[in-house]
């Protein structure tokens, strides 16, 4: 699956899907794709990223609480 990175716009490979749905982690594993060859793997802060459309990831993969109301 690919997302895009906020602050640069590059696209990036979502290594590990179970890091990217685990609401407690905050960090995942990615591969950016800019330029000719394919980058070294990197952990980055999932609030960094977006989906290519611009869409903001979904709360229920960034907040452990996104059930609770107060």
């Amino acid at each position: 699956m690919f997302l895009k990175d906020k602050k640069s716009g590059d696209l990036v490979e979502v290594l590990d899907p179970k890091e990217m749905f685990n609401p407690a982690s905050a960090k995942m594993k990615v591969r950016f794709q800019a330029g000719e060859e394919v980058g070294d793997p990197i952990t980055v802060n999932k609030s960094g990223l977006c989906f290519p459309s611009d869409e903001a990831l979904p709360r229920c993969w960034l907040d452990t609480q996104y059930r609770v109301k107060f």
